[in-house]
């Protein structure tokens, strides 16, 4: 059964030559304004992890990694990363980054049991970002700060775009709102929580929806988080859960909400034990990373991932993220996609 979101009145604003060549635009603009603003340096990252270290993102603990064997290793497997949560903070490490300073890297990913729609693929793209913190900025008034600086760097490029096509209009609103995901389920509680995405995003244009990963007052969550990377379960000042979140944008071409980063001030050695506790996982507690982070060899950071596709996608207006990348999709979707005036890659 076909999963597409049909857009109401539905125009490609770009033909193909201009949207290959927007994508380039926004991807070199904006990494460079990320980098700038965050004083990241771009490192090389890898496709593949090997199993067993702890480093591999667990996403919501469900998702298989596609992994295979290696025949120079004894057949020991490898597993093509979900996302680089782990891995850059060991990177942070190794590199000996200084505070206040971290590390970007293009994030190629395969994962296999994404549900496809217009906006999730089997192939994922981010830019994947890290920082290195101080004690001092593990509060919710520097992850604030961090937010609103990623956030305007998506709004410079938004200008660049439409400055460079002039058919697209700008949209993203000037500021960013921020809530709790606790005082979000207080002010929708009939809702689910993308129900409460949408509405929240439709009245303010662009939100970043705080503290997800841990058990709201309804017994549910928000939205999964993995336990190893970031922080869901400090108790911050404002009396509620939680040191990251996600920056979400209401999307008037699809009429709907969407994600376009999750990110968060990591774990440290007492809330990654209190938090592998909460899910039954104290059993990593013996892996490669967890034993890194609980020795004190790696630094505190701030990091998250942002999706280079989807942020191409909402920018140039597109209805699809096929039309923005390449990927495999159902013939019945790519035949649904054509039929509704966006043709998949």
């Amino acid at each position: 059964m076909s999963k597409v979101i049909q857009p109401i009145h539905y125009e490609r604003l770009l033909d193909m030559r201009q949207t290959e060549q927007g994508i380039k635009l926004i991807k070199d603009f904006f990494q460079q304004n990320l980098s700038t603003e965050l004083r990241l340096r771009r490192v090389t990252a890898p496709l593949f992890v090997l199993k067993g270290l702890g480093i591999n993102d667990d996403l919501n603990g469900v998702e298989r990694p596609v992994s295979f064997p290696i025949k120079d290793l004894g057949d020991a497997r490898a597993e093509v990363v979900h996302s680089l949560a782990k891995w850059k903070r060991l990177t942070l490490a190794e590199y000996e980054i200084e505070r206040g300073y971290g590390v970007y890297t293009d994030m190629n990913a395969i994962r296999a049991d994404e549900e496809l729609d217009n906006l999730h693929s089997l192939y994922v793209d981010q830019w994947d970002w890290e920082a290195v913190i101080a004690r001092e900025d593990r509060n919710l008034a520097f992850l604030r700060s961090v937010v609103e600086r990623i956030y305007a760097a998506m709004r410079r490029t938004e200008y660049l775009t439409c400055e460079t096509y002039p058919q697209l209009k700008p949209f993203l609103p000037e500021k960013i709102h921020f809530i709790h995901s606790e005082e979000l389920l207080r002010m929708y509680p009939d809702k689910t929580p993308k129900e409460r995405e949408d509405a929240i995003c439709e009245a303010y244009g662009a939100v970043f929806i705080i503290g997800i990963g841990g058990v709201l007052s309804n017994g549910e969550k928000h939205d999964g988080r993995a336990p190893d990377y970031d922080d869901w379960s400090t108790l911050a000042e404002n009396g509620q859960k939680g040191l990251n979140g996600d920056i979400l944008i209401w999307y008037p071409v699809l009429g709907r909400s969407i994600e376009l980063s999750s990110m968060g001030i990591r774990v440290d050695k007492e809330s990654l034990l209190r938090q592998l506790a909460i899910e039954g996982q104290e059993q990593r507690e013996q892996l490669f990373f967890h034993q890194q982070l609980l020795q004190g060899r790696l630094p505190l950071s701030i990091g998250g991932g942002i999706g280079q596709s989807r942020l191409c996608m909402v920018l140039l207006h597109k209805a699809h993220v096929g039309e923005i990348q390449a990927s495999i999709w159902p013939d019945d979707m790519r035949q649904e996609c054509r039929q509704l005036g966006m043709p998949l890659i």
